[in-house]
């Protein structure tokens, strides 16, 4: 049994002693620090063999970290923490009720009650393209999604929602005006057959990256396409989820020719690409074999 010195990583002050078998987990010091402070639960720690070190992964030993009696562990609170399930559960179902709000509630929006309220068809299919996305995203987030991590900091569910939701306000406004003038029919079949195309592509991306991860467990591998020919972005880039979900976004502001619908696209791609950027450095510092043709997001490009 090692006796440990836990240090407050922000405050360089000592929260006390805990006690940890030699061949103990990281995983395991974060219990014994919750047991000694309420506040700082499991999901809230940060654990640090250095006051400026990295951040440890749960599953590093005691011994590979050669602790001894009377050396220090340092922690850092991570703050108020939320499940990612519900994150993503906060984030889509507000688009799809603020959209359809503009939908069922025009008058709330751009005048009388008493007044008639027709939309084109073009308006109509954007709304239904709108509702099949974020429906299918919160089906994603309930049967599909596995995360690697069980929580995020609770201040990303104000900046989340902002983001979505105020997005979709700004992008229904526009495209369920009284005055929205639909484009000709050739933009609107060929948006609407993109985003088709690409939201078919992100599911089927999301499927093979579930299969990848037994329930349970974080085991990463290299993902391969499948037997679905939609997978086959794999063999082109890190992170066709996102290719096609931007390929989705410029689909639909295509169909409706609506600048916020191109802008919001055009926020998502850039967010997405810094992710993509992220996995991409990570996937080949984590796997020597990674395939070298591969790039981020963009095929041949980035």
């Amino acid at each position: 049994m090692l006796e440990i010195e836990v240090i407050n990583a922000a405050k360089n002050h000592s929260l006390g002693k805990i006690y940890i078998d030699e061949d103990a987990t990281v995983k395991n010091i974060k219990l014994e620090i919750a047991k000694k402070h309420n506040n700082l639960y499991v999901d809230r720690q940060s654990i640090r063999s250095a006051l400026k070190g990295k951040d440890l992964k749960d599953n590093v030993t005691v011994e590979s970290l050669k602790l001894h009696n009377g050396s220090k562990i340092y922690v850092k609170d991570l703050g108020p923490q939320i499940s990612w399930r519900l994150v993503f559960l906060c984030e889509y179902l507000g688009p799809l009720l603020v959209y359809l709000m503009f939908v069922n509630r025009p008058w709330l929006f751009y005048g009388s009650r008493n007044e008639t309220w027709t939309f084109s068809l073009t308006a109509q299919i954007a709304a239904g393209c709108w509702t099949v996305h974020y429906a299918k995203r919160l089906l994603e987030t309930i049967f599909v999604h596995r995360f690697s991590h069980s929580t995020m900091p609770l201040r990303n569910l104000f900046k989340n929602c902002g983001y979505y939701w105020g997005f979709t306000a700004y992008v229904a406004y526009h495209t369920n005006h009284p005055l929205f003038t639909p484009p000709m029919f050739l933009f609107v079949a060929f948006g609407l057959g993109m985003f088709a195309i690409c939201e078919l592509g992100n599911l089927s991306i999301h499927l093979l990256l579930r299969d990848l991860r037994p329930p349970g467990t974080k085991v990463r591998k290299i993902p391969v396409p499948n037997g679905n020919i939609l997978t086959s972005l794999f063999n082109l880039v890190s992170c066709p989820n996102y290719t096609y979900e931007f390929g989705a976004w410029l689909g639909f502001s295509i169909m409706t020719s609506c600048l916020p619908a191109f802008i919001f696209a055009c926020a998502g791609m850039f967010q997405m690409t810094i992710w993509a950027l992220g996995k991409h450095r990570n996937y080949k510092k984590e796997f020597p074999d990674y395939p070298k043709q591969r790039k981020a997001i963009i095929p041949f490009i980035l």
